[in-house]
C-alpha cells in the first residue's frame, strides 16, 4: 500500500517509515501541510497519515483541502497527534479525517487502523 506520511519531525519520520516499510508499505513523505496537499494530488496514495501540528499549513486545513478536492477526496486520512486534547478526535473527524490516533505511535494499533481503511482505495 502506498502511504503518504505528512510529518515535520525527522525522528518520527525515520521511525515510522522504517517500521511501515518492514510491513510492506511504500511511504511518500511530506514535511509540511502544503506539500502534503500537493503530494496527495500528484501521488494519489492509498492512505494518508496526517500530523496535525505542521508548518506552513496545519494538518486540519491540509485535510480539509484534500477532502474537498475531487481527485483526493476518496483517500482515507488518519490524523496523528502528540498533544491530544479533549475534543481533538471530534475536530479531526469534522475536518474530514477518517480516523484518529495518538503519538507516541503504538504500531499494532496503527496497523489495525491502516488495514481497516485499506479497502477504501481509489475507485476503478
Amino acid at each position: 500500500m502506498k502511504i503518504l506520511y505528512v510529518e515535520d519531525n525527522e525522528d518520527n519520520i525515520y521511525v515510522l517509515q522504517t517500521r511501515l516499510k518492514r510491513h510492506g508499505h511504500e511511504l511518500v513523505i511530506a514535511r509540511d501541510g502544503a506539500s502534503g496537499v500537493k503530494l496527495a494530488t500528484s501521488e494519489l496514495p492509498d492512505l494518508i497519515l496526517m500530523d496535525l501540528s505542521l508548518p506552513i499549513l496545519d494538518g486540519w486545513e491540509a485535510t480539509r483541502q484534500i477532502k474537498t478536492a475531487a481527485p483526493t477526496r476518496h483517500i482515507p486520512v488518519i490524523a496523528l497527534t502528540a498533544n491530544a486534547m479533549s475534543g481533538d478526535r471530534e475536530k479531526a473527524l469534522a475536518a474530514g479525517c477518517d480516523d484518529f490516533d495518538t503519538k507516541p505511535i503504538v504500531l499494532p494499533r496503527l496497523l489495525e487502523k491502516i488495514l481497516a481503511h485499506a479497502p477504501a482505495r481509489r475507485p476503478t
